[in-house]
C-alpha cells in the first residue's frame, strides 16, 4: 500500500487536492488461512481516491490499519470477472474512480466517507484501537 498526494480534485471536494492510495500484489500461493491452500493466485494492482482533507486523512489512517491486519483484500470469486482464486476486495468499499458518483465507485458520493468508516468499524477498526 503506497501513499501519494495530488493537485486532482475530486467533485464534491473541491476545495482540496487528493489522496492516491496504490494497492499491488505480486502473483503467489494460497496459504492456510485462504479457502484453497496450494492453488495460486495472480499478481494485480488497484488504484483508489480520497480527498486531501481532514476526513480523508482520517479515513487513510483507518484504511492503513485495516490493510495492515489483512482486511482490505482476501482470495475467491471475483464478481466483476467471475474468475476464481483471485485477490479480490474484502467489503470495505474503495472509491476508484475519480468522477461517475456512487454508480462507478467514483465521485461525488457525500456519503461515502462515513459509509467507510462504518464498514471499517465492523471489521474492528477504529480510531481508538
Amino acid at each position: 500500500m503506497t501513499v501519494t498526494r495530488s493537485w486532482l480534485r475530486l467533485p464534491g471536494f473541491e476545495h482540496c487536492g487528493s489522496i492516491v492510495i496504490q494497492y499491488s500484489f505480486p502473483a503467489g500461493t494460497q496459504g492456510t488461512e485462504h479457502p484453497n491452500p496450494g492453488v495460486r493466485y495472480s499478481s494485480t494492482s488497484r488504484t483508489a481516491y480520497l480527498p486531501d482533507c481532514g476526513e480523508g486523512e482520517k479515513v487513510l489512517r483507518l484504511l492503513r490499519k485495516a490493510f495492515d491486519r489483512r482486511l482490505t483484500f482476501t482470495i475467491g470469486r471475483s464478481t466483476t470477472t467471475g474468475l476464481n482464486n483471485v485477490i479480490t476486495w474484502n467489503d470495505i468499499h474503495h472509491k476508484t474512480n475519480i468522477d461517475g458518483g456512487p454508480e462507478c465507485f467514483g465521485y461525488p458520493d457525500p456519503a461515502y466517507l462515513t459509509r467507510v468508516q462504518e464498514e471499517l468499524r465492523l471489521k474492528g477498526v477504529t480510531e481508538e484501537d
